[in-house]
């Protein structure tokens, strides 16, 4: 255990120091901490012994998403969403389902072995885009602010939408079956799910900014202690909502966009703490993710799961992108940018965690192909962010220059 602790802190310690150069190179932070699991797990040098089971994982990775998908709902801009509605509202209304839609139709043609509802699985799972992994895209100020704006409420909120389309999936899947029968059972679930997520994560965060509020006015929060709260929320929202029967992740969305709604004047003082700390547990997930995930999965490694994986990296998420784009004054060249960037990343892996978790027979060959997407992703998104922005960036610039040039010499 302290052979492990060691590992892991030493690491956490060298990253957060370069951390801010090896930002601006092809390696991304997911790419480096899978990486490390890989180099130090029973894989390399077999340093890394982590052993934990899937509850272990789902634990952690849970927690992480939670905490994360809080901050970024909090973090959202609703003003300047409401206002740029326009690109992320199609991306999220119409490219998402297709998305989910075309993942389901190629996998009908690839996996002979799988049922229709675990390949319905594996579609939603990898729907999910990660803002974390195309921070070096949505952080790039070369990149047009439409584009770079879409993209990051495209994948701070895709997640969340995500998660009651997976438990209907899950719930059919599993064959659960009650006297109004399956779907009933599924829809029923589900409305649960919402319902009481909704419920607890906006009642929960209601009553906690409030309470916040109070004991700042009268001088009671002091800044050691201001670094808790949000963190301490979001997780709570998360566990009661978990514990009701509700979806926790949905509280957690929930939560996080009625707290940065609430608490719009301070909320980046207050949620910088957490950022940090969900920054910190999703480096541990993806070292898991690598030392663990990644060597189990590959035994059910096939030249379909391969073929899937590319394809659900291009085609399934560019078409239906560029698709939904049309008629928007976009070029073409803005729209296969956009289209390409759709990295996978944390909500991928949680989703295939709590489907492992349900003993499908299908789970090994569902693992491996989201597992083998999301390696895949932080390698190619990871080594193109930065050259695909500069060269967009220029070739805006060119088409800027032109239309200026062509409106002076006819003037």
């Amino acid at each position: 255990m302290y052979e492990n602790l060691a590992i892991l802190a030493i690491f956490a310690f060298v990253y957060s120091a370069v951390g801010g150069a090896l930002e601006k190179t092809p390696f991304s932070g997911a790419l480096v901490f899978t990486a490390c699991g890989l180099a130090f797990g029973p894989l390399g040098l077999d340093l890394l012994q982590l052993n934990m089971d899937a509850d272990g994982i789902r634990t952690l990775a849970e927690i992480t998403l939670a905490l994360v998908l809080f901050s970024d709902a909090a973090n959202a801009n609703l003003g300047v969403l409401k206002r740029r509605i326009r690109l992320p509202g199609r991306l999220l209304a119409i490219g998402l389902p297709l998305t989910i839609l075309l993942g389901f139709g190629l996998g009908v043609l690839l996996f002979d072995g799988l049922g229709l509802l675990e390949i319905a699985l594996i579609a939603t799972m990898l729907a999910p885009t990660d803002a974390a992994l195309g921070k070096a895209v949505v952080t790039n100020s070369a990149v047009p602010v439409e584009i770079r704006e879409s993209l990051n409420a495209e994948s701070g909120l895709n997640d969340g939408i995500c998660v009651p389309v997976l438990f209907v999936f899950l719930v059919l899947a599993t064959g659960a079956s009650t006297e109004g029968g399956t779907t009933f059972l599924a829809l029923r679930l589900v409305a649960e799910e919402i319902g009481i997520g909704l419920a607890v994560g906006i009642g929960l965060t209601a009553a906690g900014t409030r309470l916040l509020a109070l004991c700042d006015g009268k001088g009671w929060l002091t800044e050691v202690w201001r670094q808790l709260p949000v963190i301490a929320l979001s997780i709570g929202c998360f566990a009661l909502a978990q514990s009701l029967g509700g979806s926790g992740f949905i509280a957690s969305f929930a939560g996080g966009i009625f707290f940065g709604w609430v608490a719009k004047d301070h909320r980046h003082r207050l949620l910088l703490a957490a950022e940090g700390t969900g920054d910190t547990l999703a480096l541990i997930t993806w070292v898991v993710f690598g030392a663990v995930v990644v060597g189990d999965s590959m035994a059910n490694f096939t030249w379909q799961v391969l073929v899937y994986a590319l394809l659900s990296l291009t085609v399934i998420r560019m078409l239906p992108v560029f698709l939904v784009l049309s008629g928007t004054g976009l070029r073409t060249d803005e729209k296969l940018f956009m289209g390409w960037f759709g990295p996978r990343g944390l909500a991928s892996i949680v989703f295939g965690v709590i489907v492992l978790g349900e003993q499908l027979p299908g789970a090994g060959t569902i693992t491996t192909a989201v597992a083998l997407t999301i390696i895949l992703s932080i390698i190619a998104h990871g080594i193109s962010a930065n050259t695909l922005a500069r060269a967009l960036a220029v070739r805006v610039k060119r088409r800027k220059a032109a239309a200026s040039n062509l409106g002076t010499s006819e003037m």
